[in-house]
């Protein structure tokens, strides 16, 4: 797997089979990366064939399951394997489960929401960033959401997963001011994916509304990510109204307003 004679630059990329992450990962062969991605279906293999190209970039396909320890590790191992210093990281695998906490969903999914929205992305920034730091050069990007910043009545636990992406991110990129590491928050809103069908909240408001497209929001995100961007609201204009607004309405009245868009049935 090593290919130390390569002079392009490496990045990874998680959650990249479809979606936003598969759409970052066109963003790096676009700009030249080679690159490492990883997903825990399948369809990584196929997201890799179709991101190749005749004389371009070099791309690893790698199928873990991030919500488990293991497949942190095999991915680490992955990354150390091509034998290449890591240029670029986005940090993008998540998923959400929609319903009410109690009595709407399993406690299976929940504690697989934390695992891989908040576990995976620690456990990944603590095993790849110090060789970034040590180098004193490195992108870094963390996929939150403008749901970080409201709490989520019959999204409980995944927004409370992306207020800790978001405030971690935050965190990181004070301490990495001056090694010369950049981290960029990217804050996507609903957006064409796969999201709210795995999420089952095809019938709430949010999931059968208006959506991005994930293509727009990866490339904002990534030219965000390369200029040292601290945040980016990805997509519509109403994602950066709403991203603002949070700032000043009250939690109590964020709450009642995504649980207009969140409850189940809300979209009939």
């Amino acid at each position: 797997m090593t290919t130390p004679t390569s002079t392009r630059p490496l990045a990874l990329v998680t959650g990249a089979s479809s979606g936003i992450g598969y759409e970052l990962a066109a963003q790096f062969v676009e700009h030249g990366f080679d690159l490492v991605i990883a997903a825990e279906d399948d369809g990584i293999e196929l997201a890799a064939q179709k991101l190749r190209r005749d004389g371009g970039p070099q791309i690893w396909s790698v199928r873990a399951d991030l919500a488990r320890e293991q497949g942190v590790t095999e991915l680490v191992a992955a990354v150390t394997a091509t034998g290449r210093p890591l240029d670029a990281l986005a940090l993008n695998a998540g998923r959400g489960a929609g319903g009410a906490f109690v009595g709407g969903t399993d406690l299976a999914d929940e504690l697989e929401i934390v695992d891989l929205n908040v576990r995976s992305t620690v456990h990944l920034a603590k095993k790849l960033l110090p060789g970034m730091v040590e180098r004193g050069t490195g992108r870094v990007l963390f996929t939150s959401s403008i749901a970080s910043t409201m709490p989520g009545p019959f999204q409980a636990v995944y927004n409370a997963s992306k207020s800790f992406v978001q405030s971690f991110a935050e965190a990181l990129r004070n301490e990495l001011k001056d090694t010369g590491v950049t981290v960029t928050s990217l804050m996507p809103g609903p957006t064409d994916t796969e999201f709210f069908d795995r999420a089952d909240m095809e019938d709430t408001r949010v999931g059968s509304g208006k959506k991005d497209d994930p293509a727009k929001v990866a490339e904002q995100g990534f030219e965000a990510m390369m200029r040292g961007a601290q945040t980016i609201t990805a997509g519509s204009l109403m994602n950066k109204v709403q991203t603002a607004a949070g700032k000043i309405i009250p939690d109590k009245l964020k709450s009642e307003q995504h649980r207009r868009m969140a409850e189940p049935g809300s979209g009939s």
